[in-house]
């Protein structure tokens, strides 16, 4: 019998980051020029959150905010799922489905080494299907 994937084989490795000092105008342009949606935020080096693009989408909706003086910390996300490269994909998944959440940051010994997000997860099923039936 097949063991379950670790996380590890699908995350994207060692992400894109922005600083929580940064302004979302900054964070907005890092994201689209690599095209995507969640940046894991740091703070002298350490993990402290996770802005999405829908936390930089609130900054730019509202009218006469100038996202050049908001910085990335008063807005993103602090309390951030994460999850050791050894979870098994379907541990990861199921949490996340639960839970609602996009993402899930890969940390090891307290260190960011990934971002499992649902494109991710996709990417996994697609692979695991193809697998599953011969394709």
């Amino acid at each position: 019998m097949k063991q379950i994937p670790q996380i590890s084989k699908y995350m994207t490795v060692v992400p894109h980051t922005v600083d929580y000092e940064q302004t979302i105008d900054k964070a907005e342009t890092l994201m689209r020029e690599n095209n995507i949606r969640h940046l894991p935020v740091t703070r002298a080096g350490k993990l402290v959150g996770l802005l999405s693009d829908k936390d930089v989408k609130s900054v730019l909706a509202f009218a006469g905010t100038d996202p050049a003086k908001v910085k990335v910390g008063d807005v993103c996300e602090d309390e951030v799922f994460t999850v050791e490269p050894a979870a098994t994909i379907d541990e990861v998944a199921e949490i996340m489905a639960e839970k609602k959440f996009g993402s899930a940051l890969v940390v090891d010994n307290n260190k960011l080494v990934g971002i499992f997000t649902v494109i991710d997860s996709l990417q996994a099923l697609a692979e695991v299907t193809r697998q599953k039936f011969h394709r």
